[in-house]
């Protein structure tokens, strides 16, 4: 017999007692299913958490800071409300200035291929023509260099090789500026107000000291695990901004920034963090601002693995318990072909086939059912608890992985039913014969 004629006749068998069959599938089904649909789950949020990492730099990507300056970031981006301007105070605020000392040890520390000095300013406000409400601008924060990705539902990302001041607004701002879509806010001019700081320690008015720049809207970022209100602006806005915010300063004085960006060996983050702490100064990653949500993910699908994993055993002796009876049934049939020739291998091989291809039905319906449900479940989740997120595909379904958990799948099945095809090559066919 060749193999197909193995194949096909194994697939006839097994469906010469349908209901015993069907629940043996459903067995596996169970927890192909439970295993196929957490692994697109883990795929959805992964990919998610990865865009969003890579929006930010990507890996290799260090923020640099002093720890006065992380204080005040942090304070800037703990609320993702946009709120209406409020003028404060003529008086400038100090920041803790990254030293030309500190730069030049950090530059030092193996590892560090690059290292920049961030020179930016925050705007007072934005607005757009024609309107006279005006937003505080809780960050503004610059598109990283290079060939960054950035999540948008409209637009393009910043460019930041461009002469025109560009900017991508959030989904608040959106809607605060009074535009009906993040389609139509494309295009459009917005206007920063930026306080002078010369100018501001003597100003009457906070409104005498502030100086105004236009920016593009090229995008509107997607809302992510990151994008807590934070506009992102490319390096020609970061450069008119914080020129007309120092103003009249001696030029060592604009020199003075508090964040710097570094570009290194991936694989030396941890010796490299720790040695800019021994200088003063607190490295931060993307992984580390999203790590913590990644872990409590990867928790929670882990224990539905074992799950899924848990059902496969009972599944195993299932098919066991189908091909032991099989057997049974079958032994003068069994005895027959080994009369007319057909070798222990090839009943070997038969029966191993019957539960091979348990395993490959029970994974096919698990397939079909976790994407039918997937695909409706994505729908929901974009309507209810994900609709803040509208590029959050909370389920995703990655060919290869079914399809090496289709193989895992078939092999444990393989493996279950290994016992029975052996008892069955092993039968002496004169008893097999005579059996009633």
């Amino acid at each position: 017999m060749k193999l197909l004629d193995i194949i096909s006749s194994a697939n006839s068998n097994l469906f010469r007692n349908k209901t015993r069959t069907f629940l043996t599938i459903l067995a596996v089904f169970i927890g192909s299913f439970t295993i196929i649909l957490n692994s697109a789950i883990n795929s959805g949020v992964n990919d998610f958490i990865d865009r969003q990492v890579e929006s930010a730099g990507g890996d290799g990507y260090l923020e640099i800071m002093t720890t006065e300056a992380v204080d005040t970031f942090s304070s800037m981006m703990n609320t993702s409300e946009v709120q209406e301007y409020k003028e404060k105070s003529s008086n400038g605020q100090n920041s803790s200035y990254i030293t030309d000392e500190q730069i030049e040890k950090a530059s030092k520390i193996p590892g560090v291929e690059s290292i920049d000095l961030i020179y930016f300013a925050t705007p007072e406000y934005v607005t757009k023509k024609g309107s006279d409400k005006k937003y505080a601008v809780t960050s503004l924060n610059l598109m990283p260099r290079g060939n960054v990705n950035l999540d948008v539902t409209a637009g393009r990302k910043p460019d930041s090789t461009s002469s025109e001041p560009e900017v991508a607004l959030t989904e608040a701002y959106v809607k605060a500026l009074g535009y009906n879509s993040d389609e139509e806010a494309i295009g459009e001019t917005v206007t920063f107000a930026v306080p002078n700081t010369i100018a501001c320690y003597t100003a009457v008015k906070r409104e005498d000291c502030l100086k105004f720049v236009d920016a593009k809207v090229v995008a509107v970022q997607a809302p992510g695990v990151m994008a807590t209100g934070g506009m992102r602006a490319n390096l020609a806005l970061n450069d008119a901004i914080y020129q007309l915010s120092t103003e009249g300063m001696p030029e060592e004085t604009k020199r003075h920034a508090f964040q710097a960006t570094a570009q290194v060996e991936p694989n030396k983050v941890d010796e490299i963090k720790e040695e800019l702490k021994k200088i003063g100064l607190i490295a931060m990653t993307i992984d580390d601002e999203v790590g913590m949500i990644r872990t409590f993910f990867d928790a929670i699908l882990v224990v539905f693995s074992i799950f899924g994993a848990i059902a496969l055993i009972a599944a195993s002796i299932g098919i066991i318990n189908t091909l032991f009876m099989s057997v049974q049934e079958r032994t003068r049939e069994i005895g027959l072909m080994k009369a007319m020739g057909l070798s222990n291998a090839k009943i070997f091989l038969s029966f191993s086939c019957e539960a091979i291809l348990l395993g490959f039905w029970g994974s096919v319906f698990g397939i079909a059912v976790s994407m039918a449900i997937g695909l409706i479940g994505n729908e929901v989740a974009h309507q209810t608890f994900l609709a803040d997120f509208p590029t959050f595909d909370l389920v995703k379904f990655n060919p290869l992985n079914m399809l090496i958990i289709t193989l895992i799948i078939m092999f444990i099945a393989f493996l279950a039913g290994t016992l029975p095809a052996r008892r069955a090559a092993k039968k002496n066919p004169i008893d097999a014969l005579r059996y009633e």
